[in-house]
């Protein structure tokens, strides 16, 4: 993670640049009045040295904060701006980009008592640089340690599956959480996000028998619906067929049409059924199966059929 230390030592090319100008100037002076050499080059390098130190800059997404003899002086940038050297000095420099924090909690007791790990991380964003230079003393670090804090205790308030299943709504806790701790601190919070609830590999082993438990339970008894259903669908076909027999014929000659046209099968038919079933009817099945012909044979066993045996 970036630290903001001060910051004197930066120095730009446009500094460097004033600085030799100017030091090459009084040099060149001095020499020119006809000062010891000794003289001209330590006010050479004095003037360079000058002039370096007292032009400063920062990005655009950066803020100066300027101390004069321990007191704040305020922020300066972005840009090119000049300050006093021995008096003056940039105490910070302050990125005022959206940052993110990966912070998480280990070993932490939910309210059920499951020992858990939580990995999270916060967006946030300096917002006032005064104060979080002048509030805080690294606000890096107070942000880690607050968004740790905050965890462990949002952790201990939920349940475990209140953890696996509303994670949108606890970092959302956990934002409003860190905001008012850091209302004061010039830091905004914009968003906390769970990243990973992490629980022990023997709990993790419950849990999957448990599921795939309730799996099975779930499709007995769809199971065990369907087949009630069914059941009382063929009492209301029992009674259907014991008031009409003509239904009952005829869903006999569709079961025998199944099985000999579609399916090409064989069946054998116990008598009693086939005495149920009409000749003619019979013939027109096995006809439609192309088992016997249309005309001849058909008719004569029809004839046959007819005549009573000696």
């Amino acid at each position: 993670m970036t630290r903001h230390s001060p910051n004197d030592t930066r120095y730009s090319i446009a500094a460097l640049a004033a600085g030799l100008i100017a030091g090459a100037g009084v040099a060149g002076a001095l020499y020119l009045v006809g000062a010891p050499f000794p003289l001209v080059v330590l006010a050479g390098v004095g003037v360079l040295m000058f002039f370096a130190a007292s032009i400063k800059y920062t990005d655009q997404w950066e803020r100066a904060v300027l101390m004069r003899l321990g007191r704040y002086r305020g922020l300066r940038g972005p840009g090119y701006f000049g300050i006093v050297p021995i008096l003056d000095r940039v105490a910070y420099v302050i990125d005022q980009r959206i940052r993110t924090t990966a912070f998480g909690a280990e070993s932490c007791l939910t309210r059920d008592t499951v020992p858990v790990n939580v990995d999270a991380i916060a967006f946030w964003i300096v917002r006032d640089a005064e104060r979080a230079a002048l509030e805080v003393q690294d606000y890096d670090e107070a942000v880690i340690l607050s968004a740790q804090t905050a965890l462990r205790d949002a952790i201990g308030k939920h349940d475990l599956a209140e953890l696996i299943q509303s994670r949108v709504e606890l970092g959302h806790g956990l934002k409003v959480a860190l905001e008012e701790k850091m209302k004061n601190w010039g830091i905004q919070v914009q968003s906390v996000e769970i990243r990973d609830v992490i629980i022990p590999t023997a709990l993790e082993d419950a849990m999957s028998r448990q599921a795939q438990a309730e799996r099975e339970r779930q499709a007995r008894i769809i199971l065990g619906t369907a087949e009630t259903e069914i059941a009382h669908k063929f009492v209301e076909a029992a009674d259907a067929y014991r008031d009409h027999p003509a239904a009952m014929n005829l869903r006999a000659m569709n079961m025998l049409y199944e099985s000999i046209v579609k399916r090409g099968s064989l069946m054998v038919v116990p008598s009693g059924l086939a005495d149920s079933l009409n000749v003619p009817s019979m013939m027109g099945i096995m006809g439609a199966a192309r088992l016997v012909p249309r005309t001849g044979v058909a008719s004569e066993a029809v004839e046959s059929a007819k005549t009573p045996e000696p």
